[in-house]
C-alpha cells in the first residue's frame, strides 16, 4: 500500500466519521422538539456538494470519495427531513 493510498483510506475513514456526525443534530432535534436554529438552506447546499463528489467518485472510480459522501447525503437528506417534520409540527400546534 502507497503512502497516498493509505492517506486516502484514513480520510474516508474520517469522513464517515464526519458524515454521521449529523446524526447527533438530528437526536437534538427530536429530543427538544426544536428545529428552529436548522439552517435547511445550508444543509440544502451542503447536500449538492456531497452529490457532486459522489458523482465526481464514481466517474473516479474511487471510493475513498464515493463512500464518505455518500454517507454524508444520506445524513444530510435525514437533517432536512427530520427539521422540515420537526417545524411542520410546530407549525401545526400553534
Amino acid at each position: 500500500m502507497s503512502g497516498a493510498e493509505a492517506i486516502g483510506i484514513a480520510a474516508s475513514t474520517w469522513g464517515v466519521g464526519m458524515a454521521v456526525s449529523p446524526a447527533l443534530q438530528i437526536r437534538a432535534m427530536l429530543r427538544e422538539d426544536d428545529a428552529e436554529p436548522i439552517s435547511i438552506g445550508y444543509f440544502s447546499v451542503l447536500l449538492v456538494g456531497f452529490f457532486l463528489w459522489v458523482a465526481y467518485g464514481v466517474v473516479q472510480h474511487s471510493w475513498v470519495l464515493i463512500i464518505p459522501n455518500a454517507i454524508s447525503a444520506v445524513f444530510g437528506i435525514g437533517v432536512i427531513a427530520t427539521a422540515l417534520h420537526v417545524k411542520r409540527r410546530q407549525r401545526d400546534a400553534s
